[in-house]
């Protein structure tokens, strides 16, 4: 985001998401706005690097990627990818749907391939795993990792409600049995029941990449208690423009700052456009501009 900073800060690694304009593929998620719109308005706040967003949402091919990027001088920085990896049944699947996903994001420039473990392709409720299944994914968490490094990619994984590494205990085994860098995403963390500030602490050597997201606690408690769906906590304000919810963002972006993070950050904060589409300029561009100021004040501040 360097047009936001007038001088080198971290402001000047600092990226969005087409999911923090609504944009994802979950039936009934809420509306989806077009590309060329929220291109645009991500360009209209300064940024200059997006995450890749949902399936078919963006082309899938390099030229037609490209172009559509270009226009709105955007670059790919990253792109969440679900994998089944427990399963050693699936392990000729998952190899290859991550070499096509890496080298998608190879030819168009991207620095990291966020790994998301799933119960199944179609996203299944998530269900215990026997020992055996989580040191298949441990191993296939290693062979994903060769294929990043053959695209010179960063292989970083995504704690993320529903998915197969949600809890804090699940994160904490993921960073006892492997050497693989995480997404450090501060509301999936947070609701998952592993503080933020506390990871980055203990394992600044692992974080590789940083979700901006702050988040209403109370919601979220409804949402471990199954009162909500995660569609529908997310609908319901989940979370927040950065600085008004319940988490210490700013501690998280101090550690690391101090401590010699020289990785990305991603303002990330899952929203849903219910009820009529908002006029351009307005709707999820207002959260998102609210998170802007906030990092540039705390940005002034370090």
């Amino acid at each position: 985001m360097p047009r936001l900073s007038a001088t080198s800060t971290f402001l000047d690694r600092v990226a969005t998401a087409p999911i923090s304009w609504g944009v994802c593929e979950v039936p009934g998620w809420g509306h989806q706005l077009s590309p060329e719109r929220v291109l645009g308005e991500m360009k209209r706040l300064g940024f200059t690097k997006t995450e890749l967003g949902s399936n078919g949402w963006l082309p899938g091919t390099k030229a037609e990627l490209q172009a559509v990027l270009a226009r709105h001088d955007m670059s790919l920085l990253a792109a969440f990818i679900p994998l089944v990896l427990h399963d050693p049944k699936q392990a000729d699947q998952a190899r290859s749907e991550s070499v096509t996903a890496a080298r998608l994001l190879s030819d168009n420039g991207a620095r990291y391939f966020n790994t998301a473990p799933v119960t199944s392709a179609d996203w299944e409720p998530r269900h215990p795993l026997t020992d055996e299944e989580w040191a298949h994914l441990y191993h296939m968490v290693d062979e994903v990792e060769k294929i990043c490094a053959e695209h010179d990619l960063i292989q970083v994984i995504h704690e993320h409600v529903g998915c197969v590494i949600e809890t804090a205990d699940e994160v904490q085994a993921l960073l006892d049995n492997t050497d693989v860098a995480v997404v450090v995403d501060t509301g999936h963390l947070a609701i998952g029941g592993y503080d933020p500030v506390e990871l980055v602490k203990r394992h600044a050597d692992r974080v590789g990449l940083v979700h901006l997201k702050d988040t209403n606690l109370a919601v979220a408690a409804r949402l471990n208690n199954n009162e909500l769906t995660l569609m529908e906590a997310v609908q319901d304000g989940l979370f927040t423009p950065l600085g008004q919810g319940d988490l210490d963002v700013a501690g998280v972006i101090t550690t690391l700052e101090t401590g010699g993070y020289d990785g990305w950050y991603v303002i990330e904060q899952d929203c849903a456009i219910t009820g009529e589409p908002p006029s351009e300029g307005e709707g999820p561009i207002r959260d998102v501009e609210t998170s802007v100021d906030f990092l540039r004040d705390l940005a002034a501040s370090l």
